[in-house]
């Protein structure tokens, strides 16, 4: 079957590079399914689970609290505000960062229209964030 090559990158490290036969990413308006021979589009990413297919099967689940992701016909550069495999993901941490979330919200009246909605986007990842852990 066909391939293209997925790269994920983080702040931290290059957490994959290889080929791949489809990659589902978190887009900022939904699922979006992604084959070889797609055409060329920059996507803005939510917080939620990249599936990545190999060998007709499901082979890793990563997730990412958001970023952009680079498609191109043979390749997608994925540049994630971070990124764990859901594995590894707690929900204790997860349950942590929304209590937090909450709270910065709580001052939402005194923040700029760009603050409210960099606070809530934190607050819908650490919730895909959790959903991920307990599917997991």
């Amino acid at each position: 079957m066909a391939t293209f090559q997925l790269e994920l990158v983080s702040p931290e490290k290059l957490l994959l590079s290889r080929p791949v036969e489809m990659a589902v990413l978190p887009a900022a308006d939904g699922e979006m399914g992604v084959l070889p021979g797609h055409a060329p589009m920059i996507v803005a990413l939510r917080g939620g689970v990249i599936t990545v297919r190999e060998g007709g099967q499901e082979t890793e689940k990563l997730f990412v609290a958001g970023g952009f992701a680079e498609v191109s016909p043979n390749r997608v550069t994925i540049l994630a505000d971070e990124a764990t495999p859901v594995a590894s993901l707690s929900r204790a941490t997860a349950e942590e960062r929304i209590a937090a979330c909450r709270k910065a919200l709580e001052g939402a009246a005194e923040m700029t229209p760009e603050k409210r909605e960099a606070a809530m986007a934190r607050l819908l990842a650490a919730e895909a964030m959790l959903a991920a852990a307990q599917a997991a």
